[in-house]
C-alpha cells in the first residue's frame, strides 16, 4: 500500500531523493506541498494546482475539525472528494495549533479545549 523507494543519497549531506508510493499516487521527494489548511487552496482550484505539477496537498486536522467539520467532509464523500483532489493528501495533526490554545487540558487520551468561535468544549484524541 505505502512504500518508499530510495533513489539516491548524497554522500556529503546525506540528503535523499526518493519516491513515495501511496494508494492515491506516487510522490517524488523532496517535494513542495501546497497548503489547503481547511480543505481548500486560496486563489486556485485544485485543477490549477495540478497543472503546476503539484503531487500532494497538505491540510490540517485541527482546522478541518473546526471548519468545515467532519460531518461536512463525510457528507461530501471524504476529504479527497471534498477537495476535488484525487492525488495524495497529507494531513498534519494540528498539534502545534492545539499547544498554542488557552485553557487546554492535555492527557494521555488527548486534548480538550474550547472552540475558538463558539466556546464549545472539543476533545481530540489519536
Amino acid at each position: 500500500m505505502f512504500r518508499f523507494e530510495l533513489l539516491a543519497t548524497d554522500r556529503t549531506t546525506r540528503a535523499r531523493r526518493g519516491r513515495l508510493h501511496t494508494p492515491h499516487g506516487v510522490i517524488e521527494t523532496p517535494i513542495f506541498m501546497p497548503v489547503g489548511t481547511h480543505g481548500a487552496l486560496k486563489a486556485m482550484t485544485t485543477a490549477q494546482v495540478a497543472e503546476t505539477g503539484a503531487q500532494i496537498i497538505l491540510s490540517n486536522t485541527y482546522h478541518l475539525h473546526l471548519k468545515p467539520g467532519e460531518q461536512l467532509v463525510a457528507k461530501a464523500g471524504g476529504l479527497h472528494r471534498f477537495m476535488a483532489w484525487d492525488k495524495p493528501i497529507l494531513t498534519d495533526s494540528g498539534g502545534f495549533q492545539v499547544f498554542s490554545l488557552p485553557k487546554k487540558e492535555i492527557t494521555e487520551e488527548g486534548v480538550c479545549f474550547a472552540h475558538e468561535g463558539s466556546g464549545e468544549r472539543i476533545f481530540l484524541g489519536p
